[in-house]
């Protein structure tokens, strides 16, 4: 097994750094404060073609692997942004390019992609659902047919990014469950406008991630039209997996991005920074040994999150080895970024010194997009072979 990166690998490594650092630790507490989506850092992304990295060519992509996007992904996190860059490229080139390029009908497709890859479009998901939480096959939302289209009433709950997204990829119910069906029929996904007669939505007012919103999202008889249909009408459940396994992955880079991140900001300030002694604290070794626990529980997620790319890249099975390491990479970066404020001790409560920003974002992946309670029910049924208890 190689872990060793190709030359082209390295390029696109040193581009996103170069792109995270010019967009660093000060650009992100700006933004932050002021509740702004990152506008100027996402052109710079785009700009540079790290978006569109493991999209199709003949959409505008590079046509690369998904390996490629996680180490774009790590390198741009640990530049400043840390975990929230995860979530802008699962808002858009997973839940936007990857929906379309995968699913969606050419005239869609042909619209949308090209300007998701430039950033002129930007994307988000409409699932979660108030009394459904993570049991997504208990979704309410409903899309009755209406003449050639349909017609969808409902409501969503922290969708991510609706203010700044053009494009909404919404799934509802198109047939309601009947005594013998599957759960799993009767879903269908759909790519509307996030501008249309009867969609309104309100922010939710959050610990973290400040610089994408979260948003309660209504439908009050939306139109929906023929051509925004994506993939297979009541047969959307095996398409949106699809679609959602590929956000863990993005989601552990940023995370293991945020994570480096943390613990250069605690070393730093560790070596340089005396008090007791004329020597550095970072020399005791009671801040030493927690730190570098983090940092071999971070490096092991990495390594889980490369070997789920990889598979996925040459089209085996990678559920399991990405869930594992989104499982780890969460909590082991809650640690990291944890230790990092204590080692600081006053000054890492302040705005100052960044890392208060990253413990409050990362908190959410605990919990989103999938909680680690329900990774570890997939690890015990999937992967050990234990009966279902849920």
């Amino acid at each position: 097994m190689d872990f060793s990166l190709s030359d082209d690998q390295k390029m696109i490594v040193e581009t996103a750094q170069k792109v995270g650092a010019h967009y660093g630790l000060d650009y992100w507490r700006t933004i932050d404060k002021a509740e702004e989506f990152p506008h100027e850092f996402w052109r710079a992304v785009c700009d540079a073609g790290l978006c569109g990295a493991a999209l199709p060519e003949t959409d505008g992509g590079s046509g690369l692997g998904m390996l490629d996007l996680v180490l774009i992904i790590e390198a741009l996190a640990a530049g400043g942004g840390g975990s929230t860059v995860g979530q802008l490229f699962m808002i858009n080139p997973i839940f936007g390019g990857v929906s379309m390029s995968r699913f969606g009908q050419p005239g869609l497709r042909a619209e949308m992609l090209p300007k998701i890859i430039s950033g002129e479009m930007n994307a988000c998901m409409a699932l979660t659902e108030p009394d459904a939480g993570s049991n997504t096959l208990e979704i309410r939302s409903f899309a009755a047919a209406d003449g050639d289209g349909w017609r969808l009433r409902g409501q969503k709950i922290w969708i991510t990014g609706v203010p700044d997204a053009q494009k909404m990829l919404v799934v509802a119910r198109t047939r309601k469950l009947e005594p013998g069906m599957r759960r799993t029929a009767g879903l269908s996904m759909f790519m509307i406008d996030v501008e249309r007669e009867g969609l309104t939505w309100s922010r939710i007012d959050k610990l973290g991630t400040h610089t994408l919103a979260s948003c309660t999202v209504f439908f009050d008889d939306v139109r929906i039209e023929p051509g925004e249909l994506v993939g297979t009408l009541d047969g959307g459940w095996t398409e949106l997996l699809d679609v959602l396994n590929t956000e863990r992955l993005v989601t552990t880079a940023g995370l293991v991005g945020t994570g480096q991140l943390a613990i250069k900001l605690a070393v730093d300030y560790a070596n340089n920074r005396k008090i007791f002694a004329d020597r550095p604290i970072g020399s005791y070794q009671g801040l030493q040994f927690p730190l570098a626990q983090c940092h071999a529980e971070i490096e092991s997620a990495r390594v889980l999150n490369y070997k789920a790319a990889s598979n996925y890249d040459q089209g085996l099975p990678y559920g399991s080895e990405a869930n594992w390491g989104k499982l780890l990479a969460a909590q082991a970066v809650s640690r990291a970024t944890e230790r990092s404020m204590q080692t600081m001790g006053g000054m890492g409560f302040a705005r100052d010194s960044h890392v208060e920003r990253l413990w409050r974002d990362c908190r959410l992946f605990r919990f989103a997009p999938v909680s680690e309670e329900m990774v570890l029910n997939y690890i015990a049924v999937h992967d050990l072979g234990m009966p279902r208890g849920y």
